[in-house]
């Protein structure tokens, strides 16, 4: 009996041994997408590549946990929430309600952001001027917008002295709004009429987009927003019908249907936030990291909607591959 005894003490303690010096678990990363779209997911191709090109790779040492929203910000609540109860070791969120979201559910999981504009712009900086500081990735400012809406006139020439130009926005959203005032005030300056009506979501998108185009307006320009994104098949249907061209800030959209853009290279903006991510999964640490702005930007064109629209091209335009 005692032999029995002694034999089942010692299979309990190299079961006890076995496992605490079997494989830790691996480090989780919950990776936050807003909405489903094309022109968004190059940043998530981005991010991931840059970990794996710092010897990251999900499955072997990492393990990325990829939620998207559709849409929703009630799904995109309970997204957060369930990375927040899980306490993953960091997040990557993409688009500007990833980000803020994220920021106000957790205080202490270092969040790496992408597709989105500057803790100001999200209005999350406190009275010291000072934003959350579990918030790092790459951020954007609307300084470009200025040039990629005056590129418009580059393209189209007024008629009688005076150009239209409709655009949508989400009044909900803080980039958004602030992209609208930031975009009149650029209209204003180089004596473009712009037409803007705001809508509440992308279901929107269409009866919205119809009643810009029923204003004769001479161009349509997609701005930084997230439901100009999911609704723009839409919004190119609407504008081709009416043969008006789409000019952009986001150059994703190009190859979408857009004539042509000013605007950040969405996959190394993803990228450029995931060599943070793995800066920090290399050292455990935030010391030295902090938002930091996009470093590429791109001027590109789509040929054959130039080509439809009988507009010639700066040289300074690439085309889309």
């Amino acid at each position: 009996m005692k032999q029995f005894t002694y034999l089942i003490v010692i299979l309990i303690t190299v079961f006890i041994v076995s496992c605490s010096s079997g494989k830790k678990d691996l480090p989780v990363i919950g990776f936050v997408d807003y909405e489903k779209d094309a022109s968004l997911e190059p940043a998530k191709n981005g991010f991931i590549d840059a970990l794996k090109a710092n010897g990251f790779e999900d499955g072997k040492n990492i393990k990325i946990s990829y939620r998207n929203a559709q849409g929703s910000i009630p799904t995109l609540t309970q997204i957060v929430n369930f990375f927040v109860s899980k306490k993953v070791d960091l997040m990557a969120t993409c688009t500007t309600l990833s980000s803020i979201t994220a920021a106000q559910k957790t205080k202490t999981i270092p969040i790496f952001m992408m597709v989105s504009p500057t803790v100001k712009l999200m209005n999350m900086e406190n009275a010291a001027g000072k934003g959350p500081a579990n918030l790092f990735g790459v951020v954007e400012d609307l300084n470009y917008i200025d040039t990629s809406f005056s590129n418009i006139l580059k393209f189209l020439k007024p008629k009688a002295g005076k150009l239209f130009v409709g655009m949508i926005y989400n009044q909900s959203e803080p980039q958004s709004v602030d992209a609208k005032k930031r975009i009149q005030a650029d209209a204003d300056k180089l004596n473009i009429t712009l037409i803007a009506l705001p809508l509440n979501s992308s279901a929107d998108a269409q009866l919205v987009t119809q009643s810009l185009l029923s204003k004769n307006i001479d161009a349509f320009f997609a701005n930084p927003d997230n439901s100009v994104f999911a609704s723009f098949e839409t919004i190119y249907k609407s504008c081709d019908q009416k043969n008006v061209p789409i000019f952009t800030s986001e150059a994703g959209l190009v190859q979408r249907g857009a004539v042509a853009a000013f605007g950040a290279d969405i996959y190394q903006w993803g990228y450029q936030a995931g060599e943070q991510a793995a800066q920090f999964l290399k050292t455990h640490s935030t010391a030295g990291l902090q938002p930091e702005m996009v470093k590429l930007r791109k001027r590109v064109y789509n040929p054959a909607l130039a080509k439809k629209y009988n507009i010639n091209v700066p040289a300074n335009f690439e085309p889309v591959k």
